[in-house]
């Protein structure tokens, strides 16, 4: 497992709460549109990153990280593992503060590289189900 639980902890309640979720859209079929709505439960923005820039839960989308005109917390990362790592270098150049990559999305290198630029770093978990057992 990448991230303990001592990590997972900070990024979930101490960290911020404008989260990034690369690779959401509007289709609501998508594992990303539940664990969005998990999010949102929770207090977090969820801000939509995908090529269609759709709006989804109300909140514009953009195309990409630097997009995003605002500072991001989080990036939570919905893509392939091999498209993973590059967005986590993206993450980085953001000065995001952490990166999550969900379940099934692994990258060790791309792990490696974030927490040595001092992000906080999960990966293969996923948020909707930490949440709630941190209650």
């Amino acid at each position: 497992m990448y991230g303990d639980q001592a990590t997972v902890r900070k990024i979930l309640t101490e960290l911020g709460d404008t989260w990034a979720v690369v690779g959401l859209s509007a289709n609501r079929a998508r594992a990303a549109h539940g664990v969005a709505d998990v999010l949102r439960r929770f207090g977090k923005r969820v801000v939509p990153v995908h090529p269609k820039a759709e709006t989804v839960h109300g909140e514009p989308g953009y195309p990409s990280l630097e997009a995003i005109p605002f500072h991001v917390d989080v990036v939570d990362v919905f893509v392939n593992s091999h498209l993973a790592g590059p967005v986590a270098d993206q993450a980085v150049a953001i000065d995001a503060q952490a990166v999550w990559f969900q379940l099934g999305v692994i990258d060790e290198a791309a792990y490696d590289r974030t927490r040595a630029a001092g992000l906080s770093m999960v990966m293969d978990r996923c948020p909707a189900i930490e949440l709630p057992m941190l209650r």
